[in-house]
């Protein structure tokens, strides 16, 4: 079975994915279409800011549902996006999205507010450090703040692996400066954790397959619903490397939690 050009995407490019590198590679020709780690339940928490929340896109779905319709097509049925927030029209629009959060404050949401511990998520989609850009506030430490907030994340759902993007392109150019700065430390960090054993992938948000300047922003920041689309996109390669590494495993029981988001 193969599905149409314009909904594949090939999975980060190994050798440079090992060395914390992000590389996305659309399908020219077609792709075999194949479950994610076998099929294995994905309990997905998209962990954030407004980017994550679906800011700016004409249902606030952001990038959920079409990453979602993927992982089906895909052979992935069991699906559950889970947060303490919902977003978009949707049926499975659970989110861990807090507009104009900074990492720091994304972290206390998330762990202190026990959002991780209580939905033991297996997949974490991280997008975070727009606003640190944005706000001008201790850039030079970005990776240090996500360095540790994806080490709670760890600490309080082991069995998570964590698909980390880089930033998307800001409009404006002194953000923008900041943005690349921030992208150059998360690039170091994913090195870093990897080396050291780390379940973790990159995926790059700031490359020419994710949401361009002019034709993918709604604003300085936020996508539109072609960026949001494009951004599904690189978030399923980043599943797919993961589930390639065997990085994906069975989300530990919830009482109450299903396997599939359209149950609940």
């Amino acid at each position: 079975m193969f599905l149409p050009i314009h909904n594949l995407i090939l999975a980060l490019a190994t050798p440079l994915a090992n060395q914390g590198v992000a590389v996305n590679h659309f399908n020219l020709g077609s792709r075999a279409v194949q479950p994610i780690a076998n099929a294995t339940p994905l309990r997905i928490m998209p962990l954030g800011a407004s980017i994550t929340y679906g800011q700016a896109s004409t249902d606030g779905n952001g990038y959920r549902n079409e990453l979602r319709n993927q992982l089906v097509a895909a052979g992935n049925t069991l699906v559950n996006f889970v947060g303490s927030r919902k977003a978009g029209i949707m049926r499975d629009n659970d989110v861990e999205g807090w507009p104009g959060a900074r990492i720091d404050e994304v972290h206390s949401r998330a762990v202190a507010a026990v959002s991780v511990p209580k939905y033991k998520p297996n997949v974490l989609l991280v997008n975070a450090g727009t606003n640190d850009a944005l706000q001008n506030k201790d850039v030079r430490t970005a990776a240090l703040r996500m360095e540790a907030m994806l080490n709670d994340c760890w600490t309080l759902s082991p069995r998570a692996v964590v698909i980390l993007s880089t930033l998307l392109l800001n409009k404006d150019p002194v953000v923008e400066r900041r943005v690349l700065d921030i992208n150059d430390q998360f690039r170091r960090l994913v090195k870093s954790l990897r080396d050291a054993g780390r379940r973790i992938v990159l995926v790059d948000m700031h490359s020419d397959q994710g949401p361009m300047e002019g034709v993918d922003f709604a604003d300085q920041t936020h996508p539109n619903d072609r960026g949001y689309k494009k951004m599904a996109n690189i978030w399923f390669a980043g599943l797919v490397a993961a589930g390639d590494e065997g990085w994906i495993q069975t989300p530990e029981a919830v009482a109450g939690l299903p396997d599939d988001g359209l149950r609940s």
